[in-house]
Formats: structure tokens, sequence, C-alpha cells
């Protein structure tokens, strides 16, 4: 009895532990695939840090190139397939996910290159930037899509999100535009990519687009304001990089500069706008001035510019002998109003 105990016991230990190394398989394993001629993006899930991923490109069995990624993590990692003449035909990416040399997961994609199919949706344009990604879409007939929005930084995607059911029904001569602005903030001279996946659903189709662009601060003058004591300027943020500039204004007459200020503007980023005001040394004398108000970047670069007339008008002095008329105004006109009061009595 002891012996079939022991048996039992040792059984239910190497179950335990073919569990528990099951659930380490599928706990680390590719969710998602998919490719075009250009590029691919792979989504992977579970504790997948230290692994590597293979990802091979295939046309008609034969083997075109492949692209090896060390992983730091889970999340959605993206590559782009180099420039080559393809052909038209039938395309596999099939994507190994290893440990030690070991294949823990893998999944293979299908797409057809160079084919006539019909299209239910057509991206007009699209571009991403320091603020977000933008694009334009149409179709011929009314559809709706599933769009994925990613930041990527290096190979990995650092953020994405999906935004569900999207009517498509702008023509083809009147597409629809969607604006999408970055969650994060980006570091000024940055190498990054935007990348969009739009998914039709009910016919299978998915298109994706993609454009690297560097990280760079900006920022406008939207707004100015200048007088006889003084100036202002408002400034609006046109980036996701933070803007840390500032105002300089120049004030001249005649080619001669009088008065040179500069002062720092708040933290921008893309829609804050903030006012930045100063005054002169002191109230200008009556004439025509030339204010030229500089918005200057981080390191000095001219980021925009406005240039207004200040017209000082002279101020309006009253005389002393005006002054005293007014003030004996008052007194002489209550006097004769006493007068006509006591002349009215008497005839009474």
């Amino acid at each position: 009895m002891r012996i079939c105990a022991v048996w039992h016991l040792a059984a239910l230990v190497v179950l335990a532990a073919l569990m528990a190394m099951a659930g380490t398989a599928l706990s680390s394993e590719i969710a998602n695939l998919y490719s075009s001629i250009d590029s691919a993006d792979v989504t992977l899930e579970g504790d997948v840090a230290g692994m590597a991923l293979r990802l091979d490109l295939i046309n008609e069995g034969r083997l075109l190139t492949t692209r090896n990624l060390a992983l730091d993590g889970a999340g959605t990692w993206v590559i782009r397939w180099p420039a080559f003449h393809a052909e038209k035909g039938s395309y596999d990416v099939c994507a190994g996910l290893w440990k030690n040399g070991t294949a823990v997961s893998s999944k293979c994609y299908n797409f057809y290159y160079g084919g006539v199919e019909p299209i239910r949706f057509d991206v007009r344009d699209f571009r991403a930037d320091s603020r977000g990604m933008h694009l334009a879409i149409s179709a011929r007939d009314p559809t709706v899509v599933d769009i994925y929005y990613m930041l990527i930084d290096g190979n990995k995607a650092v953020y994405v999100t999906r935004e569900q059911v999207i009517p498509i029904t702008g023509s083809y001569a009147q597409p629809i535009t969607k604006d999408y602005a970055w969650k994060q903030i980006l570091e000024n001279g940055r190498e990054y990519a935007g990348r969009v996946n739009i998914v039709e659903l009910n016919h299978n189709q998915t298109r994706s687009f993609m454009n690297s662009f560097l990280a760079v601060d900006d920022a406008m003058i939207t707004e100015t304001y200048q007088d006889e004591t003084g100036a202002s300027a408002t400034v609006m943020g046109n980036s996701r990089v933070p803007f840390e500039g500032s105002l300089r204004f120049i004030l001249s007459q005649n080619g001669s500069i009088l008065n040179t200020t500069e002062k720092k503007t708040p933290v921008l980023l893309t829609g804050d706008d903030e006012t930045v005001e100063i005054t002169w040394n002191k109230t200008l004398e009556p004439g025509v001035y030339l204010l030229r108000t500089v918005l200057l970047g981080q390191s000095g670069s001219v980021m925009d510019l406005e240039e207004n007339v200040v017209e000082a008008k002279p101020l309006v002095r009253s005389s002393s002998a005006d002054t005293a008329k007014n003030a004996d105004f008052p007194a002489t006109a209550a006097a004769f109003a006493l007068l006509t009061i006591v002349l009215l009595r008497r005839r009474r």
C-alpha cells in the first residue's frame, strides 16, 4: 500500500509539474500577427522578457528575409521589411517565440501582394508627426472599421489604443478625416514612428500605414497687443514635446532700437496657451514706433514672429485757466440760482 501511495504521490507531482509547464507555455505566446509587404507587427503576451522573436518572410516556399528581436517584455513589436522588388503572389510571415533555443509559441499570417481585390475603404492621406496621427479615409459604399493607433519607439509600440466601430460614409471625392493626438510627452530630438492598422471586419480587410518622424518642440504666436505703456503676446503650444522658449520684444523708431525685453514663456504642450506681458521703462513719447515680437525656441532659433506699429498719441492736458474756469462755474451757477429765488419771492 505504501509503494502504491508513493507512486500515486509521484504521479501527482509529475502532473503538477506538467501543468505548471503548460501554464508557463500558455502565459508566453504570440497573441496576434499582421504583415504587409512593407512591415509587420506582433503582439506578445505573458512573461517574454529575455526571449527572442524571429520573423520570416516567405514567398512560394522561399525564405526571403528574417528579422530577429531581443525582447524586454510583452507588448506590440514592429519591424520593417527591407525594400526589394516584390513579385505578385502569395506571401507568408511566420513568427516564432524562442527561449533558450526552444520554440515557445508560433503563428503564421498569409497575404497576397499585387492582386486585384475589391477595396471597402481607401486611405487617401496619412501622416504622423510630433502632435499625433492624421488620416483621411474614403469609401465607395458605407462600412465600419476599427482603427489601431500605435506610437513606436525603436521596434516597440510604447502605446496602442483602439477606436471601434467607426462609420466610413464619405465618398471618394469627400473623405472623412481622423486625428489622433499622442497621450505621451515626447522627447525632443528623438525619432519615433506612428503606425495605424485599419481593420474592416465584415470583409476581413486590414490596411496598415507607418512613417517615422523626429519629435521637435513647436509653438506659435496667436495674438499680440501693444500701446504706449507696454505689450503682450499669447503663445500656443503645437507639439507633444514640451516647449520651453522665450519672447523677445524689440521696440524701434526710425531704425534705432529703443528697447529690447526678453521674457521666458511658460512650458507649453499642444493646445496650451499663455499670455506674456511686459511694460516699457516709461510711457512712450508721441510718435510712431515699430514693435517686433519674436518667439524663440530653447536653442535660440526663431519659431515665429510678428511685427506691429505702435502709435503713441499726445496726451491732452488742460490749462490752469481752464481748470479755474471749470472750478468757478459750479459756484457761479449756484449764486445765480439763489439770486433768482430771492427776486421771485420779493415780487410776491
